[in-house]
């Protein structure tokens, strides 16, 4: 900016150029001087602002926003750290909680078979000490009594935890609930490919088939296959 002006000076300056030739020989300083143009210099360079202020200012609004930043990481540093172990701990507690539904998922279901097993106990020790050896009806109608007491109990059980048994006479044979073992001759009211006859009882859990029904099958044929 000095520079411009000294320039914007000197073109102002030139119709005196050739009068100030005269006053060079009486010992005046040429306004375009070396010592008048350092002087000059010197002079605008004294009222400009320091060059250092502005670096200073700089730097310092960079180093604050490296601190606020440096901050922010560490913050986010020790959320990370407590979500990572948050994490870990709801990790180990379901894993234990699995753990623990494979052990005692059962248990209720083994607490009334524990009274099954009572009936059971308690009528063979009624047999054993209250029957004498030679009275064996009186034997045989505690052991039914027993029995039944004990077949009603199951069926209560079974129907508490969802556990039903099949009853397929008649159904039309699905291989996703029985097991054929052979087939039968289709009798009076029978129709072939229904369940004729049941060997072994098949079993439902909550409506899922837990053990296939082992069954006969009616055809038309009059030959066993």
């Amino acid at each position: 900016m000095a520079a411009r002006l000294l320039w914007a000076v000197r073109r102002r300056m030139q119709p005196l150029l050739a009068s100030s030739a005269a006053s060079d020989g009486r010992g005046w300083l040429h306004p375009f001087s070396t010592a008048t143009q350092r002087t000059a210099g010197e002079d605008c360079n004294s009222e400009d602002p320091p060059d250092e202020l502005g670096p200073s200012l700089a730097e310092r609004a960079l180093k604050l926003k490296a601190v606020k930043l440096e901050k922010e990481v560490q913050d986010l540093t020790v959320r990370y750290q407590r979500a990572v172990a948050d994490g870990e701990n709801i990790r180990r507690r379901t894993q234990r909680c699995v753990e623990d539904a494979k052990i005692f998922g059962i248990q209720s279901f083994c607490k009334d078979l524990v009274e099954v097993a009572d009936i059971l106990e308690k009528t063979t020790e009624c047999i054993s000490e209250e029957t004498e050896p030679g009275d064996q009806k009186l034997i045989l109608e505690k052991i039914f009594r027993g029995l039944s007491l004990l077949e009603a109990k199951l069926k209560s059980v079974f129907a508490k935890h969802g556990l039903e048994k099949m009853t397929p006479i008649g159904d039309k044979y699905d291989p996703h609930e029985h097991e054929l073992i052979c087939h039968v001759p289709a009798g009076v009211g029978v129709q072939p490919g229904t369940v004729a006859l049941v060997r072994q009882d098949g079993y439902k859990l909550h409506g899922r088939t837990i053990r296939l029904a082992q069954v006969e099958v009616a055809v038309e044929s009059q030959r066993r296959l």
